[in-house]
């Protein structure tokens, strides 16, 4: 597997940003940390809430070997997994990490990590190279953007943690599924484990359409393209991409 090389630098407005200047250059799971991301960008154009030094916010540069366009969410999946599988040991009995489609990473129905993968082709058939920008709160002790849901490890088990080991930690887990992602014979394992850990997972829950039409629904299938199949109280099926539904958060905690 290859080990990645990690990069702290001080302060970054935005780390996948300045990844995607400098990556002609730099090598398979080149890792780009920030101790200050005064840019952060989430999922659907949102700031990224992370207090100086307290918390991961860092991206990593992927060249997929083998996985299609069609294929890219292998890709989400080895990341997400890779921080779940981190992240897991750590919590307190009783609390489980899960990952919302597409990749976000919650704790019960709070959200520790957020993540944003950009994928540049070459050709209509490869993928030359991904960045995924990953924000863990790990150390932070409050939250104060409107973000409806956010946690904490530090608020979840009291503890504070070392980052830089941390981050290693996750770079070395996300290379290691990409590896599965990347061999079509493990693939089906690296993909069961992903539904497997799906927050609401089981079960109907609220969802709304981009349209803001609601209906409950519960998830029957993902693509390897990302692709959500939701089964409908009336046995109907619908087929999904990211941002054209969206899950209904319950935003009590």
């Amino acid at each position: 597997m290859t080990e990645p090389e990690i990069c702290w630098e001080p302060e970054i407005p935005s780390t996948n940003s300045a990844l995607k200047e400098r990556m002609a250059a730099l090598p398979h799971g080149y890792t780009l940390a920030a101790v200050s991301q005064t840019a952060g960008r989430g999922q659907r154009g949102n700031r990224w809430e992370a207090a100086p030094g307290r918390n991961l916010t860092f991206s990593m540069l992927l060249r997929p070997d083998g996985i299609r366009p069609a294929e890219q969410f292998y890709i989400s999946e080895a990341v997400a997994l890779g921080v779940a599988d981190v992240l897991a040991p750590l919590l307190p009995a009783g609390q489980e990490i899960k990952v919302k489609w597409p990749n976000d990473i919650f704790v019960d129905d709070r959200k520790i990590c957020g993540i944003l993968i950009e994928n540049t082709l070459a050709g209509v058939d490869r993928i030359a190279s991904s960045v995924a920008g990953i924000g863990i709160n790990i150390n932070q002790e409050e939250f104060h953007s409107d973000a409806p849901n956010p946690v904490s490890l530090w608020q979840i088990t009291g503890r504070n943690y070392p980052l830089e080991p941390l981050l290693r930690d996750v770079a070395c887990r996300i290379l290691r599924n990409l590896e599965e992602a990347e061999a079509s014979e493990r693939r089906a394992g690296l993909h069961n484990r992903y539904v497997g850990s799906l927050w609401r997972g089981t079960g109907e829950h609220p969802f709304a359409l981009h349209d803001g039409t609601l209906f409950r629904a519960s998830i029957a299938a993902v693509a390897p393209d990302g692709q959500l199949t939701l089964r409908h109280t009336d046995g109907a099926l619908t087929r999904h991409y990211f941002k054209e539904v969206s899950f209904i958060l319950d935003q009590k905690g």
